[in-house]
């Protein structure tokens, strides 16, 4: 089945005279006959009644009638989406995310980033940290955004600083250290933890921090979780406190984000393998440096 056979077979159920549809389709009267053949054949239905005298739908070509004129409509829609070659021009920017509060991040920045590339159609997309960086090396991302990795992950790929996050003692804003505009690393020692999953921390420094609070103590005072949303949660909910980038974490009255002094702030940046060609990246990678700095 093809469009021109539901072309032909429209026209037929339309002037219910054959010479006629093939007049308005621009082609011969056999080649009419032959595509509705065609149709029935494959439908193993008839189509029209036809006599000498006239040509009438049969009660299965009345049943067969809309959906041939959808399909036919669908196909030309189709079709007229890409006449205007001008109008189909545009770059893409596929930039792959640990979890959305990165993409949130950013949301400023890729709105700046329209003024300067107008034609931008942006691909974001949360990916899990063992198959991200295997498409950006694949080129199925032009870019990885988050934190800085460990040497010793060895990714095939350039990294670009665009923010130092700072380190935040994250609790709920009933908790005692809420009134603290202040802590050190030795006043959570006692504390229970809402952690990271450790192959699922943000940055080494993170994982280091985490260890460090952690020490010798029994499992009983940890929660861990998979993402800074989860974190989040469980420390609203008074199950502990945590310590992550401040930019993690949102800003809402529940909870209170207080600096924690002996922390040395975290790498947030862009990875990629090349500018060459990609303006938009570039352009991307300047807006974030922008923002973030102001």
């Amino acid at each position: 089945m093809n469009t021109f056979q539901l072309s032909c077979f429209i026209a037929v159920a339309e002037y219910l005279n054959f010479s006629q549809a093939a007049q308005s389709l621009h082609v011969t009267h056999p080649a009419v006959s032959q595509q509705i053949q065609s149709l029935e054949k494959e439908l193993n239905v008839k189509l029209f009644h036809r006599t000498t005298r006239s040509v009438k739908l049969t009660e299965e070509g009345m049943a067969f009638l809309n959906d041939a004129q959808q399909i036919v409509a669908i196909s030309d829609r189709a079709k007229k989406r890409f006449d205007n070659a001008a109008a189909r021009e545009f770059e893409t920017l596929a930039l792959g995310f640990y979890s959305f509060p990165y993409m949130f991040l950013l949301a400023e920045t890729l709105g700046r980033l329209l003024e300067d590339c107008p034609k931008l159609h942006p691909r974001l997309q949360a990916i899990p940290f063992q198959h991200i960086y295997r498409m950006l090396e694949e080129g199925d991302l032009d870019a990885v955004v988050g934190f800085k990795e460990p040497a010793s992950l060895k990714i095939s790929a350039l990294y670009k600083e665009i923010a130092r996050a700072p380190v935040i003692c994250l609790c709920s804003s009933r908790h005692p250290l809420a009134r603290r505009t202040q802590v050190r690393l030795s006043d959570l020692k006692e504390e229970r933890l809402v952690l990271f999953v450790p192959q699922k921390s943000s940055s080494l420094s993170i994982a280091w921090l985490q260890g460090q609070l952690m020490g010798e103590r029994p499992p009983s005072e940890f929660y861990f979780c998979e993402s800074a949303e989860a974190i989040t949660v469980l420390v609203t909910a008074g199950y502990g406190i945590s310590v992550l980038p401040e930019f993690l974490v949102p800003d809402t009255p529940s909870i209170s984000k207080i600096p924690l002094t002996d922390a040395d702030p975290v790498s947030f940046g862009v990875y990629y393998k090349s500018l060459q060609g990609n303006p938009a990246l570039k352009a991307f990678i300047q807006r974030a440096k922008e923002f973030f700095s102001a």
